[in-house]
């Protein structure tokens, strides 16, 4: 792990309450090594937002690109309608 740097940090008393249980219970050795790996889990969120947003752009832009013809909404509904009368059915026997 990098050095440490010790800093300070204001948090509402519900947050603190949870940081001081986690320790408590032995969850924990430090609030410290709570709100690393808090910051960790925040930190492999963050990038996997970051992806997905990324991810999600490309697919968006593939898509409006694509001229190709897609299905008609006629074709769209009859493959529903067919779809939910077989659910239908099925709950039926």
């Amino acid at each position: 792990m990098a050095s440490a740097e010790k800093i300070s940090i204001a948090l509402p008393s519900e947050m603190v309450h949870t940081i001081r249980n986690a320790v408590a219970t032995g969850e924990y050795a430090s609030s410290s090594e709570v709100v690393r790996d808090a910051l960790r889990d925040w930190t492999y969120k963050h990038r996997l937002r970051q992806q997905n947003i990324g991810d999600l752009s490309r697919l968006w832009q593939e898509a409006i690109s694509d001229k190709t013809p897609g299905r008609s909404i006629d074709d769209v509904f009859d493959r529903l309608e067919d779809k939910y009368q077989s659910i239908a059915a099925d709950e039926k026997k």
